[in-house]
């Protein structure tokens, strides 16, 4: 837990003012945070750790949610990860049992598959509205995005008028249907249910819209993994092509029935010549799909003869099309798995097994091993690159500007940089360095010559000596003494965390000191005037 210059408890004094907040009248009637509310909240684990970088960045997330008083579902919360998988298997279900029902059950469905489509209705219209109401992660921003106003704009803009058109609720209208003339006769309501039923399985062939929402969902699903889990973004994408060329098999056999059904079975379509007019579903899905998977895979025109009609003709000829582009999306997906994984990624995994080679050959230890392997998980991410050839290659300006976001405000925090002139600390941050400590690492040892100040971008460390302890975390910073005594470390900094940290060295410092003599002059005499304690 982290601690202010007094020891107490920085979160528990955030909880304590928030309890405050809720108490004033003025924020009575705001949202209040407790109890199962705080599923709606990111939780810590390896995906908004990989967002936000640190514990301490997860944790000032769920302030800041909690702060802004309204009722929004963070996209990294539990409640969003349940939720994404529940809509994915119902909307699965719907894409199976929709085709079916309009092609096979001729309004014979039964009491349970009319329950479960009014209740998937329903669900896809709770949907619209919870859309309004849940976090976007955007690839533009460092985090979520929270506010209610951008949602909604940003939602209408793009999925609004699909998600509504999907969610038409067809099972509404049988079920009104259905009580509307359940006082008719047999005969007569017989004959308005199947007028009824003939225009409802024409309009519900809207809701195979829903297959974009299958497709949204693997992509949220997969844009948050995090990139350490190649093997699973991989096993995702495979599974997203495998489940979509199963629909589209799927959907072709039942298309195989449903149009001659649709003819009223002509005396020369192949359900009459299969003798299938009163075969169970079972055989008629099973003949729909031979007959469709026969045309994909261009083998033949299915167990019968050549098509006899034009709109026979039309239906194989649209079967032979739907597989030549299977075949092609499936050879275009392959190779761009084989050669869209990260090139990053790959160079890691070349390095990783040098390393792993010379490890086995120096026969070292295997606890060693394991933090060897560790460090380069932490420090590169499953990703490498070089960051120095990076920040050659763009411009001056850009590097200096590309500095001056990262590390900047680490900078400025440090007393004897607050009011130095740009151009300085432009000099100054071309010289930090960036360093990854695992937990457990001692960054600094107390009496050994100090030969850099440290810059935490990610992490926990703490400083102690025989006097005192002091946690430091995102944005703190140790060892600026060293840049002006040259002197000896008077404290030992550890690593509590994973820590990501900036450096910079003595020899660099003074290098860049030696073009400004006027600072030079400036920090002698913040020297003199101030006993800096930490080292």
């Amino acid at each position: 837990m982290m601690r202010d210059v007094r020891g107490a408890p920085v979160i528990t004094v955030l909880s304590q003012g928030l309890e405050m907040q809720r108490l004033t009248p003025e924020n009575h009637s705001r949202f209040s945070w407790s109890g199962w509310k705080n599923l709606l909240l990111p939780q810590l684990n390896r995906r908004s750790l990989y967002v936000y970088g640190s514990e301490v960045a997860v944790e000032k997330e769920c302030v800041r949610q909690k702060e802004g008083g309204v009722l929004v579902i963070h996209p990294f919360s539990r409640l969003r990860s349940y939720y994404i998988m529940c809509m994915v298997a119902i909307t699965f279900l719907n894409l199976i049992g929709i085709p079916m029902e309009i092609a096979f059950l001729d309004g014979n469905s039964g009491v349970g598959w009319e329950g479960f489509n009014v209740f998937s209705d329903t669900l896809f219209l709770i949907d619209v509205g919870l859309n309004f109401r849940m976090g976007i992660i955007n690839e533009d921003s460092e985090g979520a995005i929270m506010d209610l106003k951008r949602i909604r704009q940003q939602y209408l803009k793009s999925w609004f008028i699909p998600d509504m058109v999907a969610a038409f609720p067809v099972g509404y209208i049988l079920l009104i249907a259905d009580l509307q003339y359940h006082s008719d006769s047999p005969s007569s309501k017989a004959t308005k249910m199947m007028r009824i039923l003939m225009f409802v399985r024409i309009l519900s062939l809207v809701r195979l819209l829903r297959v974009s929402r299958l497709v949204r969902f693997f992509n949220e699903v997969e844009r948050v993994s995090n990139a350490n889990l190649e093997v699973v973004r991989v096993f995702l994408r495979i599974l997203s092509l495998f489940m979509m060329i199963f629909l589209l098999c799927h959907w072709n056999g039942c298309i195989q029935y449903f149009v001659p059904m649709l003819e009223e079975f002509p005396s020369d379509c192949w359900v009459r010549r299969e003798n299938l007019m009163n075969a169970t579903v079972g055989e008629k899905y099973s003949f729909g799909v031979f007959r469709a998977l026969s045309h994909m895979t261009a083998i033949s025109y299915g167990s019968s003869e050549t098509p006899t009609n034009e709109v026979e003709l039309w239906i194989v000829m649209t079967s032979i099309v739907s597989g030549a582009l299977m075949y092609t999306v499936m050879v275009a997906n392959t190779a761009a798995m084989m050669t869209d994984v990260d090139i990053t990624a790959r160079a890691y995994m070349n390095k990783i097994n040098h390393v792993e080679d010379y490890m086995t050959f120096m026969k070292l230890p295997k606890a060693l091993r394991m933090r060897i392997n560790n460090f380069f998980q932490a420090r590169y991410a499953g990703k490498w690159y070089d960051e120095k050839d990076v920040l050659k290659w763009v411009s001056s300006s850009l590097r200096e500007e590309i500095l001056m976001t990262m590390c900047s405000a680490h900078l400025r925090k440090v007393p004897f940089f607050r009011n130095c002139e740009i151009n300085f600390i432009n000099a100054v941050l071309l010289e930090l360095q960036y360093e990854v400590y695992q937990e457990g690492d001692i960054i600094i040892r107390q009496n050994t010559p100090g030969d850099r100040m440290f810059f935490i971008e990610h992490g926990q460390v703490l400083v102690e000596n025989e006097f005192f302890q002091r946690e430091l975390c995102d944005g703190d910073c140790f060892g600026e003494s060293c840049l002006l005594t040259r002197g000896r470390c008077l404290t030992t900094v550890q690593a509590l965390t994973i820590c990501q940290l900036f450096s910079l060295s003595v020899d660099s410092f003074h290098s860049v000191l030696k073009d400004y003599p006027d600072i030079r002059k400036d920090l002698e005499t913040f020297q003199q005037d101030k006993h800096i304690l930490l080292c």
